[in-house]
């Protein structure tokens, strides 16, 4: 780990950066951290970085210091997006003034949204740890994966699964299903084995440099996302559209667009054509979109930051 703290990475940062463009130090910052936002003292669920805010604010000479959520700063930015940092996947047109839902894999499943306020006419975002909740089975090899990740976690939510490490956890386990011996294998080299295939649609032969349990993981991955956004989209009545964030999606290329994710996200029996119209996006940004959300919840009251 290159800085020991958070604060020593914010110092180091403005140190390289505001005197080689001549700037001054800044009054207030806001910064998007993957961890519930609860207090003063904040510990990363997927890092060792713990800290007191008040000492944070103080270390780093600020009037003001926002700590948010990070999918609650993505989802501050998601009424900017243009056309060119989002692609659809499948769906109708959006429903103008509807709620909005956020998800996406990375280092743990961050979860968010945005619900409209009619009153005001306001969009207002929310701080949750939906990536928690717990993971459903829809299939007989599904709950196999399932009850072999229970034996080790206790637990298994849907973070278990939609992560770097959950696609590692569904190699390991869809291996030890299929009695085939594995060499351990990090979440980018599992992509770059499924890859090795034409297609990541089921039941497609796959090529020379692929690897079948690879291929195999990638889909269920697929499909258990497929499967919390709908769940998601259902839960908020997110007419509004549903955005894809997180590092790994985006990494698919064009094969996640066959993959099982929509067909999934459709499969909610009596309420399938109620999904069917509700459009998805997959953010692809060559700039991290959460960095504009984090500079916009300064200028949204914090009581306005809604926690559920």
């Amino acid at each position: 780990m290159r800085h020991v703290t958070l604060g020593d990475a914010v110092q180091a940062y403005l140190e390289s950066n505001l005197q080689a463009r001549s700037l001054g130090r800044p009054a207030c910052a806001a910064i998007g951290i993957a961890t519930p936002v609860l207090g003063d003292w904040l510990a990363m669920t997927n890092h060792p970085w713990q800290f007191s805010v008040r000492a944070l604010r103080e270390q780093l000479g600020l009037e003001r210091l926002l700590m948010l959520n990070d999918f609650t700063a993505l989802a501050l930015a998601l009424p900017q997006l243009g056309d060119q940092a989002k692609r659809q996947i499948g769906g109708g047109a959006p429903v103008a003034g509807a709620n909005i839902a956020l998800l996406g894999p990375g280092t743990g499943l961050g979860v968010s949204g945005l619900v409209h306020d009619a009153s005001a006419n306001l969009l207002l975002p929310i701080a949750g740890e939906g990536g928690h909740v717990t993971l459903a089975a829809s299939n007989a090899l599904e709950f196999a994966v399932i009850e072999i990740l229970q034996a080790r976690y206790g637990h298994v939510s849907a973070e278990r699964v939609l992560s770097g490490g959950g696609l590692v956890n569904l190699y390991g386990a869809l291996a030890q299903i299929r009695g085939v011996a594995i060499e351990p294998l990090t979440p980018a080299q599992i992509m770059q084995r499924a890859q090795g295939s034409a297609s990541l649609e089921p039941g497609t032969a796959a090529g020379p440099a692929s690897d079948p349990i690879a291929v195999e993981a990638l889909n269920l991955f697929c499909g258990f996302f497929g499967q919390v956004a709908g769940d998601l989209a259902l839960t908020l009545g997110a007419r509004g559209g549903v955005y894809l964030g997180g590092g790994i999606v985006p990494r698919m290329g064009r094969g996640f667009e066959q993959s099982p994710f929509r067909a999934r996200f459709e499969a909610k029996g009596r309420y399938g054509a109620y999904l069917q119209a509700i459009p998805v996006w997959l953010i692809d940004s060559p700039m991290p979109p959460a960095l504009i959300g984090a500079a916009q919840a300064l200028a949204v009251p914090e009581s306005m930051l809604t926690t559920v």
